[in-house]
């Protein structure tokens, strides 16, 4: 059984979120052989204020406009 596991920076809609839930699946499915039932996806989000790229918070980078 397949296990895909995603980090995001939280700020996603519900919608997003599924859309990429299935085209991971897809992907999955397509790639590996794996049965679509057996195919498991875990989005797990991160508040942009505890996420760093190059020292600075994604939050920061964000209201700088430079993310």
């Amino acid at each position: 059984m397949p296990l895909v596991q995603i980090t995001l920076a939280r700020g996603r809609s519900p919608e997003q979120l599924a859309a990429l839930g299935a085209a991971v699946t897809a992907a999955v499915e397509e790639s590996i052989g794996a049965a679509r039932e057996t195919v498991r996806v875990v989005v797990n989000e991160c508040e942009p204020e505890h996420w760093f790229v190059g020292g600075e918070s994604l939050a920061d980078l964000r209201a700088s406009g430079r993310r």
